[in-house]
């Protein structure tokens, strides 16, 4: 049995019931060359999965600029097309837009074509709000298909997990508690995930991932942590952009040369 399908036989199950899953365990997320934590020393990454959310981002980037932190918001295309003018807002603060593809659904449950649909209507639905094609990839619930996997780094695009998360999509989550998960044994390296709306999970959740993130920015900053955009966690430094005129249909912004360099 390979390495994907012992991951994949373990998360099945799992991934059909819960809003959100656990990251791959660190010895299969090394083996499928998956980051879960960042390249760059010294700096963590903050991350917010799901939106853009009407309430939720702009609550999120009121903290995030009082504080003068930048962070990352994987997003989902059919809520960047219900709010395009907040998604140019996210941008324009400094904070990097990363994919989290077209639709919130689990790789598993989809055909190769239906993933390599899902990537491309995505990546474009952002590449038109922002003028640039998203380099990082995070796929709903942490996980990949062994097609999809193949799909997205084809398409340039690096995949990017967590180490540490909030499970601030859960209805019993609470504040403190979030801030407790995602703060305990921080340190240089953490991808820390967290969510901007609740689309996809409890209802009002991102609530309480705002009242936590106040507490999560004063540990990061309590530490000494650098915030690191998705695309520094990968590759220790900001990716080039190409523009979103450079993409060719169904081949993705990055030939071979870039996709070796992302087989993380």
């Amino acid at each position: 049995m390979n390495a994907w399908h012992a991951a994949a036989g373990g998360a099945v199950a799992a991934a059909w019931s819960l809003p959100a899953v656990a990251p791959l365990s660190p010895a299969v997320a090394a083996g499928l060359r998956l980051r879960r934590t960042a390249a760059s020393g010294g700096g963590v990454a903050l991350t917010f999965d799901d939106g853009p959310h009407p309430e939720g981002t702009p609550r999120l980037l009121e903290l995030l600029r009082d504080r003068q932190v930048i962070a990352s918001f994987f997003m989902v295309g059919e809520q960047v097309a219900r709010a395009p003018a907040l998604v140019a807002e996210v941008a324009a603060a400094g904070h990097e837009v990363a994919l989290h593809g077209q639709r919130h659904r689990n790789q598993l449950r989809l055909a190769p074509r239906e993933v390599a649909r899902d990537l491309d209507r995505g990546a474009a639905c952002l590449a038109d709000v922002t003028g640039v094609l998203p380099r990082v990839y995070r796929p709903p619930y942490g996980i990949f298909s062994p097609a999809g996997l193949v799909l997205v780094r084809r398409r340039g695009l690096a995949p990017l997990l967590w180490s540490k998360w909030g499970r601030d999509w859960a209805a019993r989550a609470t504040a403190p508690g979030i801030a407790a998960k995602v703060t305990e044994g921080l340190g240089p390296g953490d991808v820390l995930l967290l969510h901007d709306a609740d689309y996809y999970s409890a209802s009002g959740s991102w609530r309480k991932t705002v009242a936590a993130l106040p507490r999560v920015l004063e540990e990061i900053g309590r530490l000494g942590l650098r915030p690191l955009t998705a695309s520094e966690a990968v590759w220790g430094r900001s990716a080039p952009q190409p523009s979103a005129e450079s993409t060719a249909s169904g081949g993705g912004p990055a030939g071979s040369s870039r996709e070796t360099s992302q087989s993380m």
